[in-house]
């Protein structure tokens, strides 16, 4: 209680100040009630850690309202005492300012409770602000993590959830057979969402959702839902599907056949390390090929498709490693070719220079030119042999520049 009362002006000044208070905290308190993650909390059923930190939300809400009621109760009287003709001044003060808010109290412990009833604690209008402040401030933290919760899991487990019937659907279409993978995955599944949706705060770990359980659960189960889709998939187009692979393993059987005609004729014209003949990858390709039938004729569908796309990548790789072969035997073909033009154009430089009679030069050129129509050629030396006839016709072209 104050030692002297308020001016008039200075009563009025507080009574503005708690009426503001008053009405952010009213605004504050209906924002909480209609938050979507209050309104799930309030529909849910809960357990766990978030059950315990709801029912602690739940009694501090009750009680900061039970408090504001307090609060409003004070201000209406104060309000109420200045509105009169003749204000008690001193009254107004002590309920301003004094400790005329009562705090309403929850359940009291046995061991304080006394005779003639628990003890009462009092404080002032400004005291009971930052009590509400506080308690809402703790009471929307649990209601702000459980809604960012929910928001960061539920997504993720609907998806998880809808790639599940995906993949049952598609085993159903398959076969009808009940498949062990699916079934644990659908169990996981299950624990797993009943967690996200009653006790979505014990998934909490320094702030943020761990979704990592979710995460993969989720990456199995696209992949068993490729693997299931790619089994329909062929079961349905088997005929087209063999048919394109054995177009392919074709493919593979014509470029390999090409490669080793272009390497055979390389040994003829070029003297060069043996890069080895290219092993043939066609007939076990065609092996792989026939195998497909006899899981086909047991209806292994899953393993089939594995297989199929398998054999898919084998062809293209056996194509590409033949491809690649062909154009090593081809590209030494062609830098023979290069080096034999750029030869007879540094000739004709030669020839306008005058040096078609120079020893030197002839002699340079004989040997470049023996080299490179001789079968079959050294690539080395024939490159060696050009190059020095080249910079011997650059270098006297130099000179004749300078004298000019």
């Amino acid at each position: 209680m104050t030692d002297s009362a308020l001016g008039r002006a200075a009563i009025d000044d507080v009574l503005r100040s708690r009426a503001a208070d008053r009405d952010r905290i009213s605004a504050a308190l209906l924002d909480l009630d209609c938050h979507d993650g209050h309104r799930l909390l309030a529909g849910a059923s809960l357990t766990g850690e978030t059950w315990r930190r709801w029912d602690e939300t739940q009694q501090r809400v009750a009680l900061l309202w039970r408090l504001f009621g307090e609060y409003q109760r004070v201000l209406d009287e104060a309000v109420a005492v200045r509105a009169r003709r003749r204000p008690d001044l001193a009254l107004l003060t002590r309920l301003l300012t004094g400790d005329a808010v009562e705090m309403p109290g929850g359940e009291i412990p046995l061991a304080e409770r006394t005779l003639l009833g628990p003890p009462v604690e009092r404080v002032t209008l400004r005291e009971a602000v930052d009590r509400m402040s506080d308690a809402f401030e703790r009471a929307a933290a649990v209601v702000a993590a459980a809604d960012a919760a929910w928001t960061a899991l539920l997504v993720p487990l609907e998806d998880a959830e809808r790639a599940w019937r995906d993949a049952a659907r598609l085993a159903r279409a398959l076969d009808g057979a009940r498949r062990p993978e699916l079934d644990r995955l659908g169990r996981e599944l299950d624990a797993l969402g009943r967690v996200v949706r009653s006790d979505p705060l014990s998934l909490v770990a320094d702030g943020r959702a761990d979704t990592e359980r979710l995460d993969a659960l989720s990456a199995e189960l696209t992949r068993l839902c490729r693997e299931l889709d790619g089994a329909v998939r062929l079961r349905d187009a088997y005929d087209e599907r063999t048919r394109a692979l054995a177009a392919a393993i074709g493919a593979v059987a014509a470029a390999e056949d090409a490669a080793r005609r272009a390497h055979a004729a390389v040994r003829v014209k070029i003297d060069a390390p043996d890069a080895g003949d290219l092993p043939p990858s066609a007939p076990a390709l065609r092996d792989r090929l026939a195998a497909l039938d006899r899981l086909r004729a047991e209806r292994r569908w899953t393993e089939a498709a594995a297989r199929a796309d398998d054999l898919d990548r084998a062809a293209c790789a056996a194509r590409d490693r033949a491809d690649a072969h062909r154009r090593v035997s081809t590209g030494l073909l062609d830098s023979r070719a290069e080096l034999r033009g750029r030869l007879g154009a540094y000739q004709a430089k030669a020839a306008r220079l005058g040096l078609a009679e120079d020893d030197r030069v002839t002699s340079l050129h004989t040997r470049a030119h023996d080299l490179l129509w001789t079968a079959p050629c050294n690539l080395r030396e024939a490159t060696a042999a050009v190059a020095e006839y080249q910079r011997t016709i650059q270098a006297a072209e130099h000179e004749t520049g300078s004298r000019r």
